[in-house]
């Protein structure tokens, strides 16, 4: 494993790895999604049936429009988190406080702006997107935001433990 390392102090400061493979290299191409017509009823099955935490939105061109999560389902119900310090500056500031989702459809209550990434970009930078938004995937699309796959912080994980095991 390739690292760059402080002069003459030994320590380790990143690895090279998240720097070397790509999102394309990592990413799960096969990915389940929905439309912002099906109910929240059948996207809330299938989150438990298959055991993941959300789907990409996409149009019948397969355009991301946004996401829907488990925490998006739960807010329905009042489960959700906490108003943040950042939240009661931003209401001392004149922005609403985030409020319970209400509706019946996937369109009502998804994340209408998905964050996303290009196939071209690396590890590192999936990596570092995540923990800046405190997310657990990625959205992969082309550069007319067409859905090309998912990238998750357990496909990285894969991705480099492969790497470092001889």
């Amino acid at each position: 494993m390739d690292t760059i390392q402080e002069e003459g102090s030994g320590r380790q400061i990143r690895s090279a790895i998240g720097l070397e493979l790509l999102v394309r290299d990592v990413m799960t191409r096969d990915v389940l999604v929905i439309t912002k017509y099906e109910s929240i009823t059948k996207v809330a099955n299938i989150l438990s049936g298959k055991n993941i935490s959300g789907l990409p939105v996409v149009d019948n061109n397969k355009k991301v429009l946004g996401s829907i999560t488990q925490a998006d389902i739960l807010s329905m119900l009042g489960v959700g988190r906490e108003h943040t310090f950042k939240d009661l500056l931003k209401y001392m500031l004149g922005e609403r406080l985030p409020q319970r989702k209400m509706g019946d459809i996937v369109g009502d209550i998804m994340t209408h702006r998905a964050i996303t990434i290009k196939p071209d970009a690396n590890i590192a930078d999936a990596v570092r997107v995540m923990d800046e938004k405190k997310i657990r995937r990625l959205i992969v699309t082309d550069d007319r935001e067409v859905l090309l796959g998912i990238i998750t912080r357990a496909d990285i994980l894969k991705a480099v433990i492969k790497k470092i095991t001889p």
